[in-house]
């Protein structure tokens, strides 16, 4: 009871804080932070600054955690697919998406290049074994749709199996749906300006050179034909049951607070985080005796 009553205080205090803003007329280009002082939204130039993206960045993983706990407790399949092109942006914001959360109930999937077994089964048949049971999130780091994108453009299909998947893709996700997965896909769309920055950043930076694999050089040739099979690819697969979201990816920092936070309002949930731990004072000790330290490897403390 006494952990109730003061979660209900502190829903009450933040409450009375919420209505004084309202009052104040809260101004558009500003956000009351959690030492309740102003601060400015946008730069000069337009872009997100550092206090602000990084405080509703910490709400919105905060709010993924709530939703982790009710997809948990409800048994919910979800399924969240991340598409776009070379270095637009996906991976920053699945890495937003899982720093916060369970790793048991949010997970990644990112598949390479298929084995000359896989190549032989159901084109479907590797992501379906990576689907999620009750109480699971999958995020996929590019999916199914590497057929109508890469694999099409690149010739590392035949045009029968490319029109096979343009029939079958929208059958298959039907079935999802139907089968009470939560499906969402999420295309991020990025410049041929921003892209060419980007990669040559890529470039230079040894930290970051590792992804400029050999496909992503060849893409770089080949902007209008991605541009006409992602076209095609919305023509087909732009369902009611899946529809495509864009995601506007020149700006990362938008981009990640804007797919997570639509994410969090296209699965319903409520709060029911635990109340904080109460932990127990710690047992006294009863003689142990810790072994000589002279007889265990140690890291060296560089540091």
């Amino acid at each position: 009871m006494a952990k109730k009553k003061a979660r209900q205080d502190r829903d009450d205090a933040e409450a009375e804080v919420k209505a004084a803003v309202d009052e104040s007329e809260e101004p558009a280009d500003r956000f009351l932070d959690d030492a309740g002082q102003w601060q400015k939204k946008y730069k000069k130039s337009g872009r997100i600054t550092n206090e602000y993206y990084e405080w509703e960045l910490n709400r919105l993983q905060e709010e993924l955690v709530k939703l982790q706990y009710w997809v948990k407790e409800k048994g919910l399949r979800v399924v969240i697919l991340f598409e776009g092109r070379d270095a637009a942006g996906k991976g920053g914001v699945i890495k937003r998406v899982i720093d916060r959360t369970n790793p048991r109930i949010i997970r990644v999937v990112a598949l390479g290049i298929p084995t000359e077994r896989e190549k032989s089964q159901w084109y479907f048949q590797r992501w379906v074994s990576h689907l999620p049971a009750a109480g699971e999130v999958i995020l996929f780091d590019r999916s199914w749709y590497t057929r109508a994108i890469t694999e099409y453009v690149m010739g590392f299909c035949a045009e029968q199996e490319y029109q096979e998947f343009m029939r079958s893709c929208p059958q298959f996700e039907r079935m999802l749906a139907r089968s009470g997965i939560i499906l969402l896909k999420y295309w991020f769309s990025v410049s041929d300006e921003e892209q060419e920055r980007r990669f040559q950043q890529r470039a230079q930076d040894p930290k970051r050179r590792w992804k400029l694999s050999p496909m992503d050089l060849k893409s770089r040739e080949k902007w209008e034909e991605y541009s006409k099979a992602k076209d095609r690819m919305f023509d087909y697969t732009d369902i009611k049951q899946a529809p495509w979201y864009v995601v506007n990816s020149d700006d990362k920092r938008r981009a990640r607070l804007n797919c997570i936070s639509h994410i969090l309002s296209m699965i319903p949930y409520e709060d029911i985080l635990p109340d904080p731990i109460e932990l127990t004072p710690r047992q006294p000790g009863t003689g142990y005796i810790r072994p000589p330290l002279d007889e265990q490897t140690f890291v060296p403390e560089v540091y």
